[in-house]
């Protein structure tokens, strides 16, 4: 696998373009085209579709029965069809067709000096044109035949297109997408991924908007690309305007748009995803029948019996090397960079945990939230989710039995923020010290440094992480309450948690379903939204602000503070390698891939708000190859913590870790096959 290579990662480029058209005057159209064809094939593009008709024009009135513009037409396909020899993308264009003596509005599918097949409008138009007037309705013609070049094309609205595998477009029209029951549904079943949609929609007032919100929707629904190509300048203003709007869409995410009303070529050219698409489809089980027919281009009567949907096999060639990647790859996947969708999807996540919270207090006697509040983030979330689930069930917040328990690194920041925080919130709270119980036990254990030596291994960190929660955990037996764990999703999936008696376990896992860089986000949201008070938010914001530390293991007098992300890589990669393993099941070398695009420049593409600029860092390719070798090793390694995991809810659709209702995975599974695939397939030497 050529790595760089957008293509054998998976992508395939695709367009949807809209020209300045001469009514009436196929020859200089045509003409237009395939100057346009030749720059996207430049560009590396698979698939192209431009508007409904635009070979005339769709404003050409009673022209479309002329036998003037028709044979003209003729001649101008069959110039497109030449010129399609010499460049890689299959091209989807409008044209008026005769057949049979009867006029239809057609797709045109050309690839490669052939006509593909020829798809007609079904749902003629009726409250913005008289469509019924000039064209017959399509319907299902079967092995029906039209002749445009040397060889017949099937007339078929049925017939869908594969241009390379994985890559079935199925040509519609602008109409089809308000009909009650759209043609594409059908093909979508039958496996077409691309819906590209050639469009004559004429503007009005809020018009667009309803277009992008019909695209979006049935991409979503029907888990593929939508390409949309409309009729613009050129076309007559008798009686209407005509935007010339273009947009692509993949499951509901929109990959770009162009601007409305073009004085000149314009259009959206996008990579589209077709592993997501995959993916997404297996997950549904829907799609893909099991009776596509398959016909060779240059021999129609090649058609398997009995199929009901016809499937035209065609070569498209790859360009070779990195071409880039044209869609934005999210470096917080679990985040959205919208910020108006992030303020909305940040309030849910808080109502989600909140009321899950509520929903298990209430089930089991109303007990007191027991937290033992660190002064870090994720304690930091548990805290002050379990304020606003007191304030949900009308109980005062001093039922909330906080402790923070110093152990032999905590600092006097993070144990004073825990203080402010609890003070700030009106928790109950105490201080519990560890470190005489510790000591003891390390004492017990024969451990060097009971005898004041300085060996400060995994055991002397689990000792204090077990006396924390063993000490919550008696705490909650004799209050009356129930102990809830701050541990998050980042940490289950890498296994960094002190297993059993430890951050590993506790009466109800509030955070299982945030990642580490949600927590961040979720944070700085509450101070940004004022949902507390000002002295709270000043203590929060002081908490998000310091360097991630377990503060197990004292440092020197020249020495930083003891870092988690140095010891284990940065949470933002572990995160971004996390979503694409857990809820996309992406091989490790695309993700490295995604993760190259997403962070090897941090000047380009779309950081959060409420992001600094010191918190704006790149990782090379290198760095991404070496904590993805990391996620994975642990990953699989620590699955059996996993498997005995409290319950918690899942908050976002990235997915869960939960062995009862999210990722099931055997205990004693090795990450071998997987660490292969990531050296095999990407540059660079392992470390």
């Amino acid at each position: 696998m050529e790595f760089t290579s957008s293509y054998a990662q998976g992508f395939a480029r695709v367009a949807a373009r809209v020209l300045p058209i001469r009514l009436a005057q196929p020859d200089q159209n045509a003409r237009a085209i395939i100057e346009d064809m030749a720059w996207l094939d430049r560009q590396g593009v698979a698939v192209t579709v431009y508007p409904e008709l635009c070979v005339t024009g769709y404003s050409c009135g009673d022209l479309f029965t002329q036998q003037v513009l028709l044979d003209a037409v003729q001649n101008a396909v069959q110039e497109i069809m030449s010129a399609s020899a010499h460049v890689m993308s299959l091209v989807i264009v409008g044209a008026p067709v005769r057949h049979r003596d009867r006029v239809y509005n057609c797709a045109v599918v050309i690839h490669r000096g052939d006509v593909l097949g020829v798809v007609p409008k079904v749902h003629l138009a009726s409250w913005a044109s008289d469509e019924r007037r000039w064209f017959a309705p399509g319907e299902d013609f079967g092995d029906d035949l039209v002749w445009i070049g040397e060889h017949g094309s099937h007339m078929d609205p049925g017939q869908l297109f594969q241009p390379r595998p994985g890559l079935i477009v199925h040509a519609g029209f602008g109409e089809d997408m308000w009909a009650a029951v759209p043609l594409a549904s059908e093909a979508v079943l039958a496996g077409a991924s691309v819906v590209a949609n050639l469009a004559a929609s004429p503007a009005a007032i809020g018009q667009a908007g309803r277009r992008l919100m019909m695209a979006e929707a049935a991409s979503a629904r029907y888990a593929c690309a939508y390409l949309w190509a409309g009729a613009g300048p050129g076309e007559s203003s008798t009686d209407q305007s005509w935007d010339g709007q273009t947009f692509i869409y993949e499951c509901g995410d929109l990959l770009g748009q162009s601007e409305r009303f073009p004085a000149a070529a314009a259009g959206t050219v996008a990579d589209i995803d077709l592993r997501r698409l995959a993916r997404e489809r297996a997950h549904r089980g829907q799609h893909g029948s099991t009776h596509l027919g398959t016909v060779v281009p240059s021999d129609p009567a090649n058609q398997s019996p009995g199929s009901q949907t016809r499937l035209v096999v065609t070569t498209c060639d790859l360009p070779a090397g990195d071409i880039g990647l044209l869609r934005e790859v999210d470096r917080f996947p679990f985040i959205p960079s919208d910020p108006h969708r992030l303020a909305q999807e940040c309030q849910e996540a808080y109502d989600i945990q909140v009321n899950a919270l509520v929903q298990r207090l209430s089930s089991t006697g109303n007990p007191k939230p027991v937290i033992g509040v660190s002064g870090g983030l994720d304690s930091t979330q548990a805290l002050i989710v379990s304020a606003k689930a007191m304030d949900l069930l009308g109980r005062p917040r001093s039922d909330i039995l906080a402790f923070t328990m110093p152990g032999f690194a905590t600092s006097d920041r993070t144990k004073n923020s825990a203080l402010a925080l609890m003070q700030a919130l009106g928790t109950t709270y105490e201080t519990v010290d560890i470190r005489p119980a510790a000591n003891q036990m390390l004492a017990d254990l024969g451990h060097p440094v009971a005898d004041g030596k300085p060996v400060y291994d995994i055991t002397f960190e689990n000792v204090q992480a077990g006396l924390r929660a063993d000490y919550l955990f008696r705490l909650a037996n004799q209050r009356g309450g129930m102990v809830i764990g701050t541990g998050d999703l980042s940490e289950s999936a890498l296994g960094w948690c002190t297993y059993g008696v430890g951050d590993h376990i506790s009466h109800y896992g509030v955070n299982a379903g945030l990642p580490k860089t949600l927590i961040q986000f979720l944070i700085r949201w509450v101070i940004g939204e004022g949902l507390f008070d000002e002295t709270t938010s000043r203590v929060l914001t002081t908490i998000v602000d310091q360097e991630i530390s377990p503060e197990l293991v004292p440092a020197s007098d020249d020495a930083a503070m003891q870092s988690t992300e140095s010891t284990i890589g940065p949470y933002a990669l572990h995160d971004f390698f996390l979503y694409h393993f857990l809820r996309l099941g992406e091989a490790p070398s695309r993700i490295a891939y995604l993760a190259w695009h997403g962070f090897h420049d941090a000047n380009k593409g779309q950081w959060p708000s409420s992001w600094t600029d010191d918190l704006k860092v790149s990782y090379d390719l290198a760095t991404i190859r070496k904590w993805l070798a990391f996620f994975l090793r642990r990953f699989f390694t620590y699955q059996y913590k996993r498997s005995a995991m409290p319950d918690g809810p899942q908050v976002s659709l990235g997915g869960s870790l939960s062995p009862r209702g999210g990722y099931k995975m055997p205990s004693d599974v090795s990450a071998q096959a997987w660490l292969a695939e990531l050296t095999n397939n990407v540059p660079g030497e392992d470390k």
